[in-house]
């Protein structure tokens, strides 16, 4: 039903980058999830009250909280949707991530609640009057809860929606906690013995895992997580294959939504070729990239000095040093020499863990100690931890 929606209302809807066809896919999921939470919350409150089960009733909370997540989903892909402006260059696709952390709270704030109710009536326990209309709500809701993590699930992975995969884990999630309440519900009365607040505990650690799960996946969108590295492979495989380009390094991608990305990469380049031709063809393989894979690329130029026998003297004295200094946890990249009257300049970046306890003084201070070339050197290292690449 859902997909049958998704084609009929949402135009261009297998353009799975564009924000609006990602807008227009989560008005679609975000509505029917209203209307099947709100039924979901009727049902099982109203049902909860007549049986006095608290985890009846927590269970339909539940379902209310999802209704308003879905809410705040529908507002957010709106917000997400607006092109960048003077305030915001980069668009507002970051919204949704913020729209997906206030849901996560949300999430908690009802644990909590869930367990405070359960805790009471573990503590004062009242019998449940069962009926069998409870048992065919609450199977009618672990249907519908599965039905909703299917398409949520399916549909979040499709257009890269980190509000549709939340739906998806809280909709998974409600299933096993409903599924707690239903054995609670049919098996209190069998044992005699009142099993109501101890599945509601049970509910509502599910629901704290739920916000823990949700919360940590914002979280690590807003600070910054380790883009996809296949998108890293191929953007190097991109660059590399241009015939001007030796080797690429620094490359570093920046996400300012599901749909916006920005990155920089250095690019080595024989020194001795053509300038204009090469920046030429590195503005074609940024065009590509950015036609190609939706990502704006900049490239940075480093001109190396191929087959140049002082250059690779010195290489090799100090790729020696890094090796034992190191212990072969360094690595360097970008090097190059600039002899003088009196000096030599070496400069370099050079690549450490990030566990690396030396500071750049000091690492300065053991290179130049390894290092005899007979002639001054004027040291010039840049320390950096690696990043997505490092490739020579």
């Amino acid at each position: 039903m859902v997909g049958w929606l998704i084609r009929k209302f949402v135009p261009d809807w297998q353009n799975t980058k564009k924000a609006k066809v990602r807008q227009g896919v989560g008005n679609v999921c975000g509505i029917v999830g209203i209307v099947l939470n709100l039924f979901l919350f009727a049902g099982k409150y109203i049902v909860g009250l007549i049986v006095q089960s608290v985890s009846i009733r927590a269970d339909g909370l539940n379902n209310l909280t999802d209704a308003a997540s879905n809410i705040v989903s529908i507002v957010s892909f709106k917000l997400a949707e607006k092109p960048a402006d003077k305030e915001h260059p980069y668009g507002h696709e970051r919204s949704e991530y913020i729209a997906s952390l206030f849901v996560g709270l949300g999430v908690a704030f009802l644990g909590y609640e869930t367990l405070k109710d359960s805790i009471l009536k573990i503590l004062h326990p009242t019998p449940i009057d069962f009926q069998w209309y409870t048992v065919a709500v609450l199977v009618l809701s672990i249907v519908i809860k599965l039905v909703m993590f299917v398409y949520n699930r399916r549909y979040g992975l499709r257009y890269d929606s980190s509000l549709l995969m939340a739906a998806a884990v809280d909709s998974r999630s409600d299933c096993i906690g409903t599924t707690a309440v239903l054995i609670s519900t049919c098996l209190s009365p069998l044992i005699h013995f009142e099993l109501d607040g101890y599945m509601g505990v049970i509910v509502s650690l599910i629901i704290f895992y739920s916000a823990y799960d949700l919360l940590k996946s914002v979280i690590n969108d807003l600070i910054g997580e380790a883009p996809n590295p296949e998108t890293a492979h191929e953007l190097e495989n991109r660059v590399l294959s241009n015939e001007y380009v030796l080797g690429v390094h620094d490359l570093r991608i920046h996400q300012y939504g599901p749909t916006v990305s920005y990155a920089t990469v250095h690019a080595e380049v024989n020194g001795h070729d053509d300038i204009m031709q090469v920046h030429n063809a590195i503005d074609q393989i940024e065009r590509q990239v950015r036609e190609e894979m939706g990502v704006d690329l900049t490239i940075h130029m480093d001109p190396v000095l191929v087959d140049d026998p002082l250059t690779r003297s010195y290489l090799s004295k100090f790729e020696s040093a890094i090796r034992v200094l190191g212990q072969g946890h360094w690595s360097l990249h970008d090097f190059r020499i600039i002899p003088g009257h009196d000096e030599i300049t070496v400069d370099f970046d050079l690549v450490v863990p990030f566990d690396e306890h030396r500071s750049e003084e000091q690492i300065e201070k053991q290179l130049l100690g390894y290092v005899r070339t007979g002639r001054k050197l004027n040291l010039q290292v840049t320390v950096e931890h690696p990043t997505l690449s490092m490739q020579q």
